[in-house]
This record gives structure tokens, sequence and C-alpha cells, in this order.
């Protein structure tokens, strides 16, 4: 059982900015693609944001320029940071680490709510 604790959810205006977590087990964190996820009411998942390294990240492209994903390797924890909120972006953000590459996803958290409204 791999355990994956998001946080940072909430509700946002538009315009606004959040910044979601995910703590990782340290040994997923150190070799996996580690990726956000996010689905909306009534749509499939999508993939947000995925990063290896720092200067190895990947975005959709609804996102790029307004969401910025990074990790602190000390801490394994993953972060979300979101700004120019839009009302499409809200769903059910996930964090969700792969080992088969940019935007692999063999395990997923429980998910937390981002609403923008």
């Amino acid at each position: 059982h791999v355990q994956l604790v998001e946080s940072g959810g909430g509700l946002v205006q538009p315009g606004g900015s959040l910044r979601l977590s995910c703590v990782a087990p340290e040994f997923m964190f150190s070799r996996s693609y580690m990726s956000w996820v996010r689905q909306a009411p009534g749509k499939e998942r999508e993939g947000v944001a995925t990063i290896l390294r720092e200067i190895d990240t990947r975005y959709a492209d609804s996102v790029k320029g307004r969401f910025a994903i990074s990790k602190d390797n000390a801490k394994n924890t993953l972060y979300l940071q979101m700004n120019s909120l839009k009302p499409e972006d809200t769903a059910v953000y996930y964090c969700a680490p792969g080992l088969g590459g940019y935007w692999s996803f063999d395990y997923w958290g429980q998910g937390t709510q981002v609403t923008v409204s």
C-alpha cells in the first residue's frame, strides 16, 4: 500500500492562486516521475504537470504559464503552484507517481478539491 497525502485545495475566486502539496514515500519520490492529474465532473482525468528533476518538467497546454510543478527532495514533497486560476480549473487534483516516463501514472492519492468560483 502506497500512501500519498495531498493537501492545499479549496475555494478561490477567478484570478486567484493556490498551492497543492503531496507527500510521498521516499523510495517512490526519488525514482518516479511525479505528476499532478485532475478530473472535473463528467470529464476524463487529465494530466496537468509532470516532473522528474527540476529542469525536466512538462505541462498541459491548458495550464502553461499559469501552473508550476516543483519538488522538495528533502521533504519528499511535490508541489503545484497554481496562479491565474479559471473556473475551468475546477476539479479534483491527484498526485500520481509513475515509473514509465513522463505522464505515467502507477499510483494515486486520495485527491484534493479545487473550486474556482
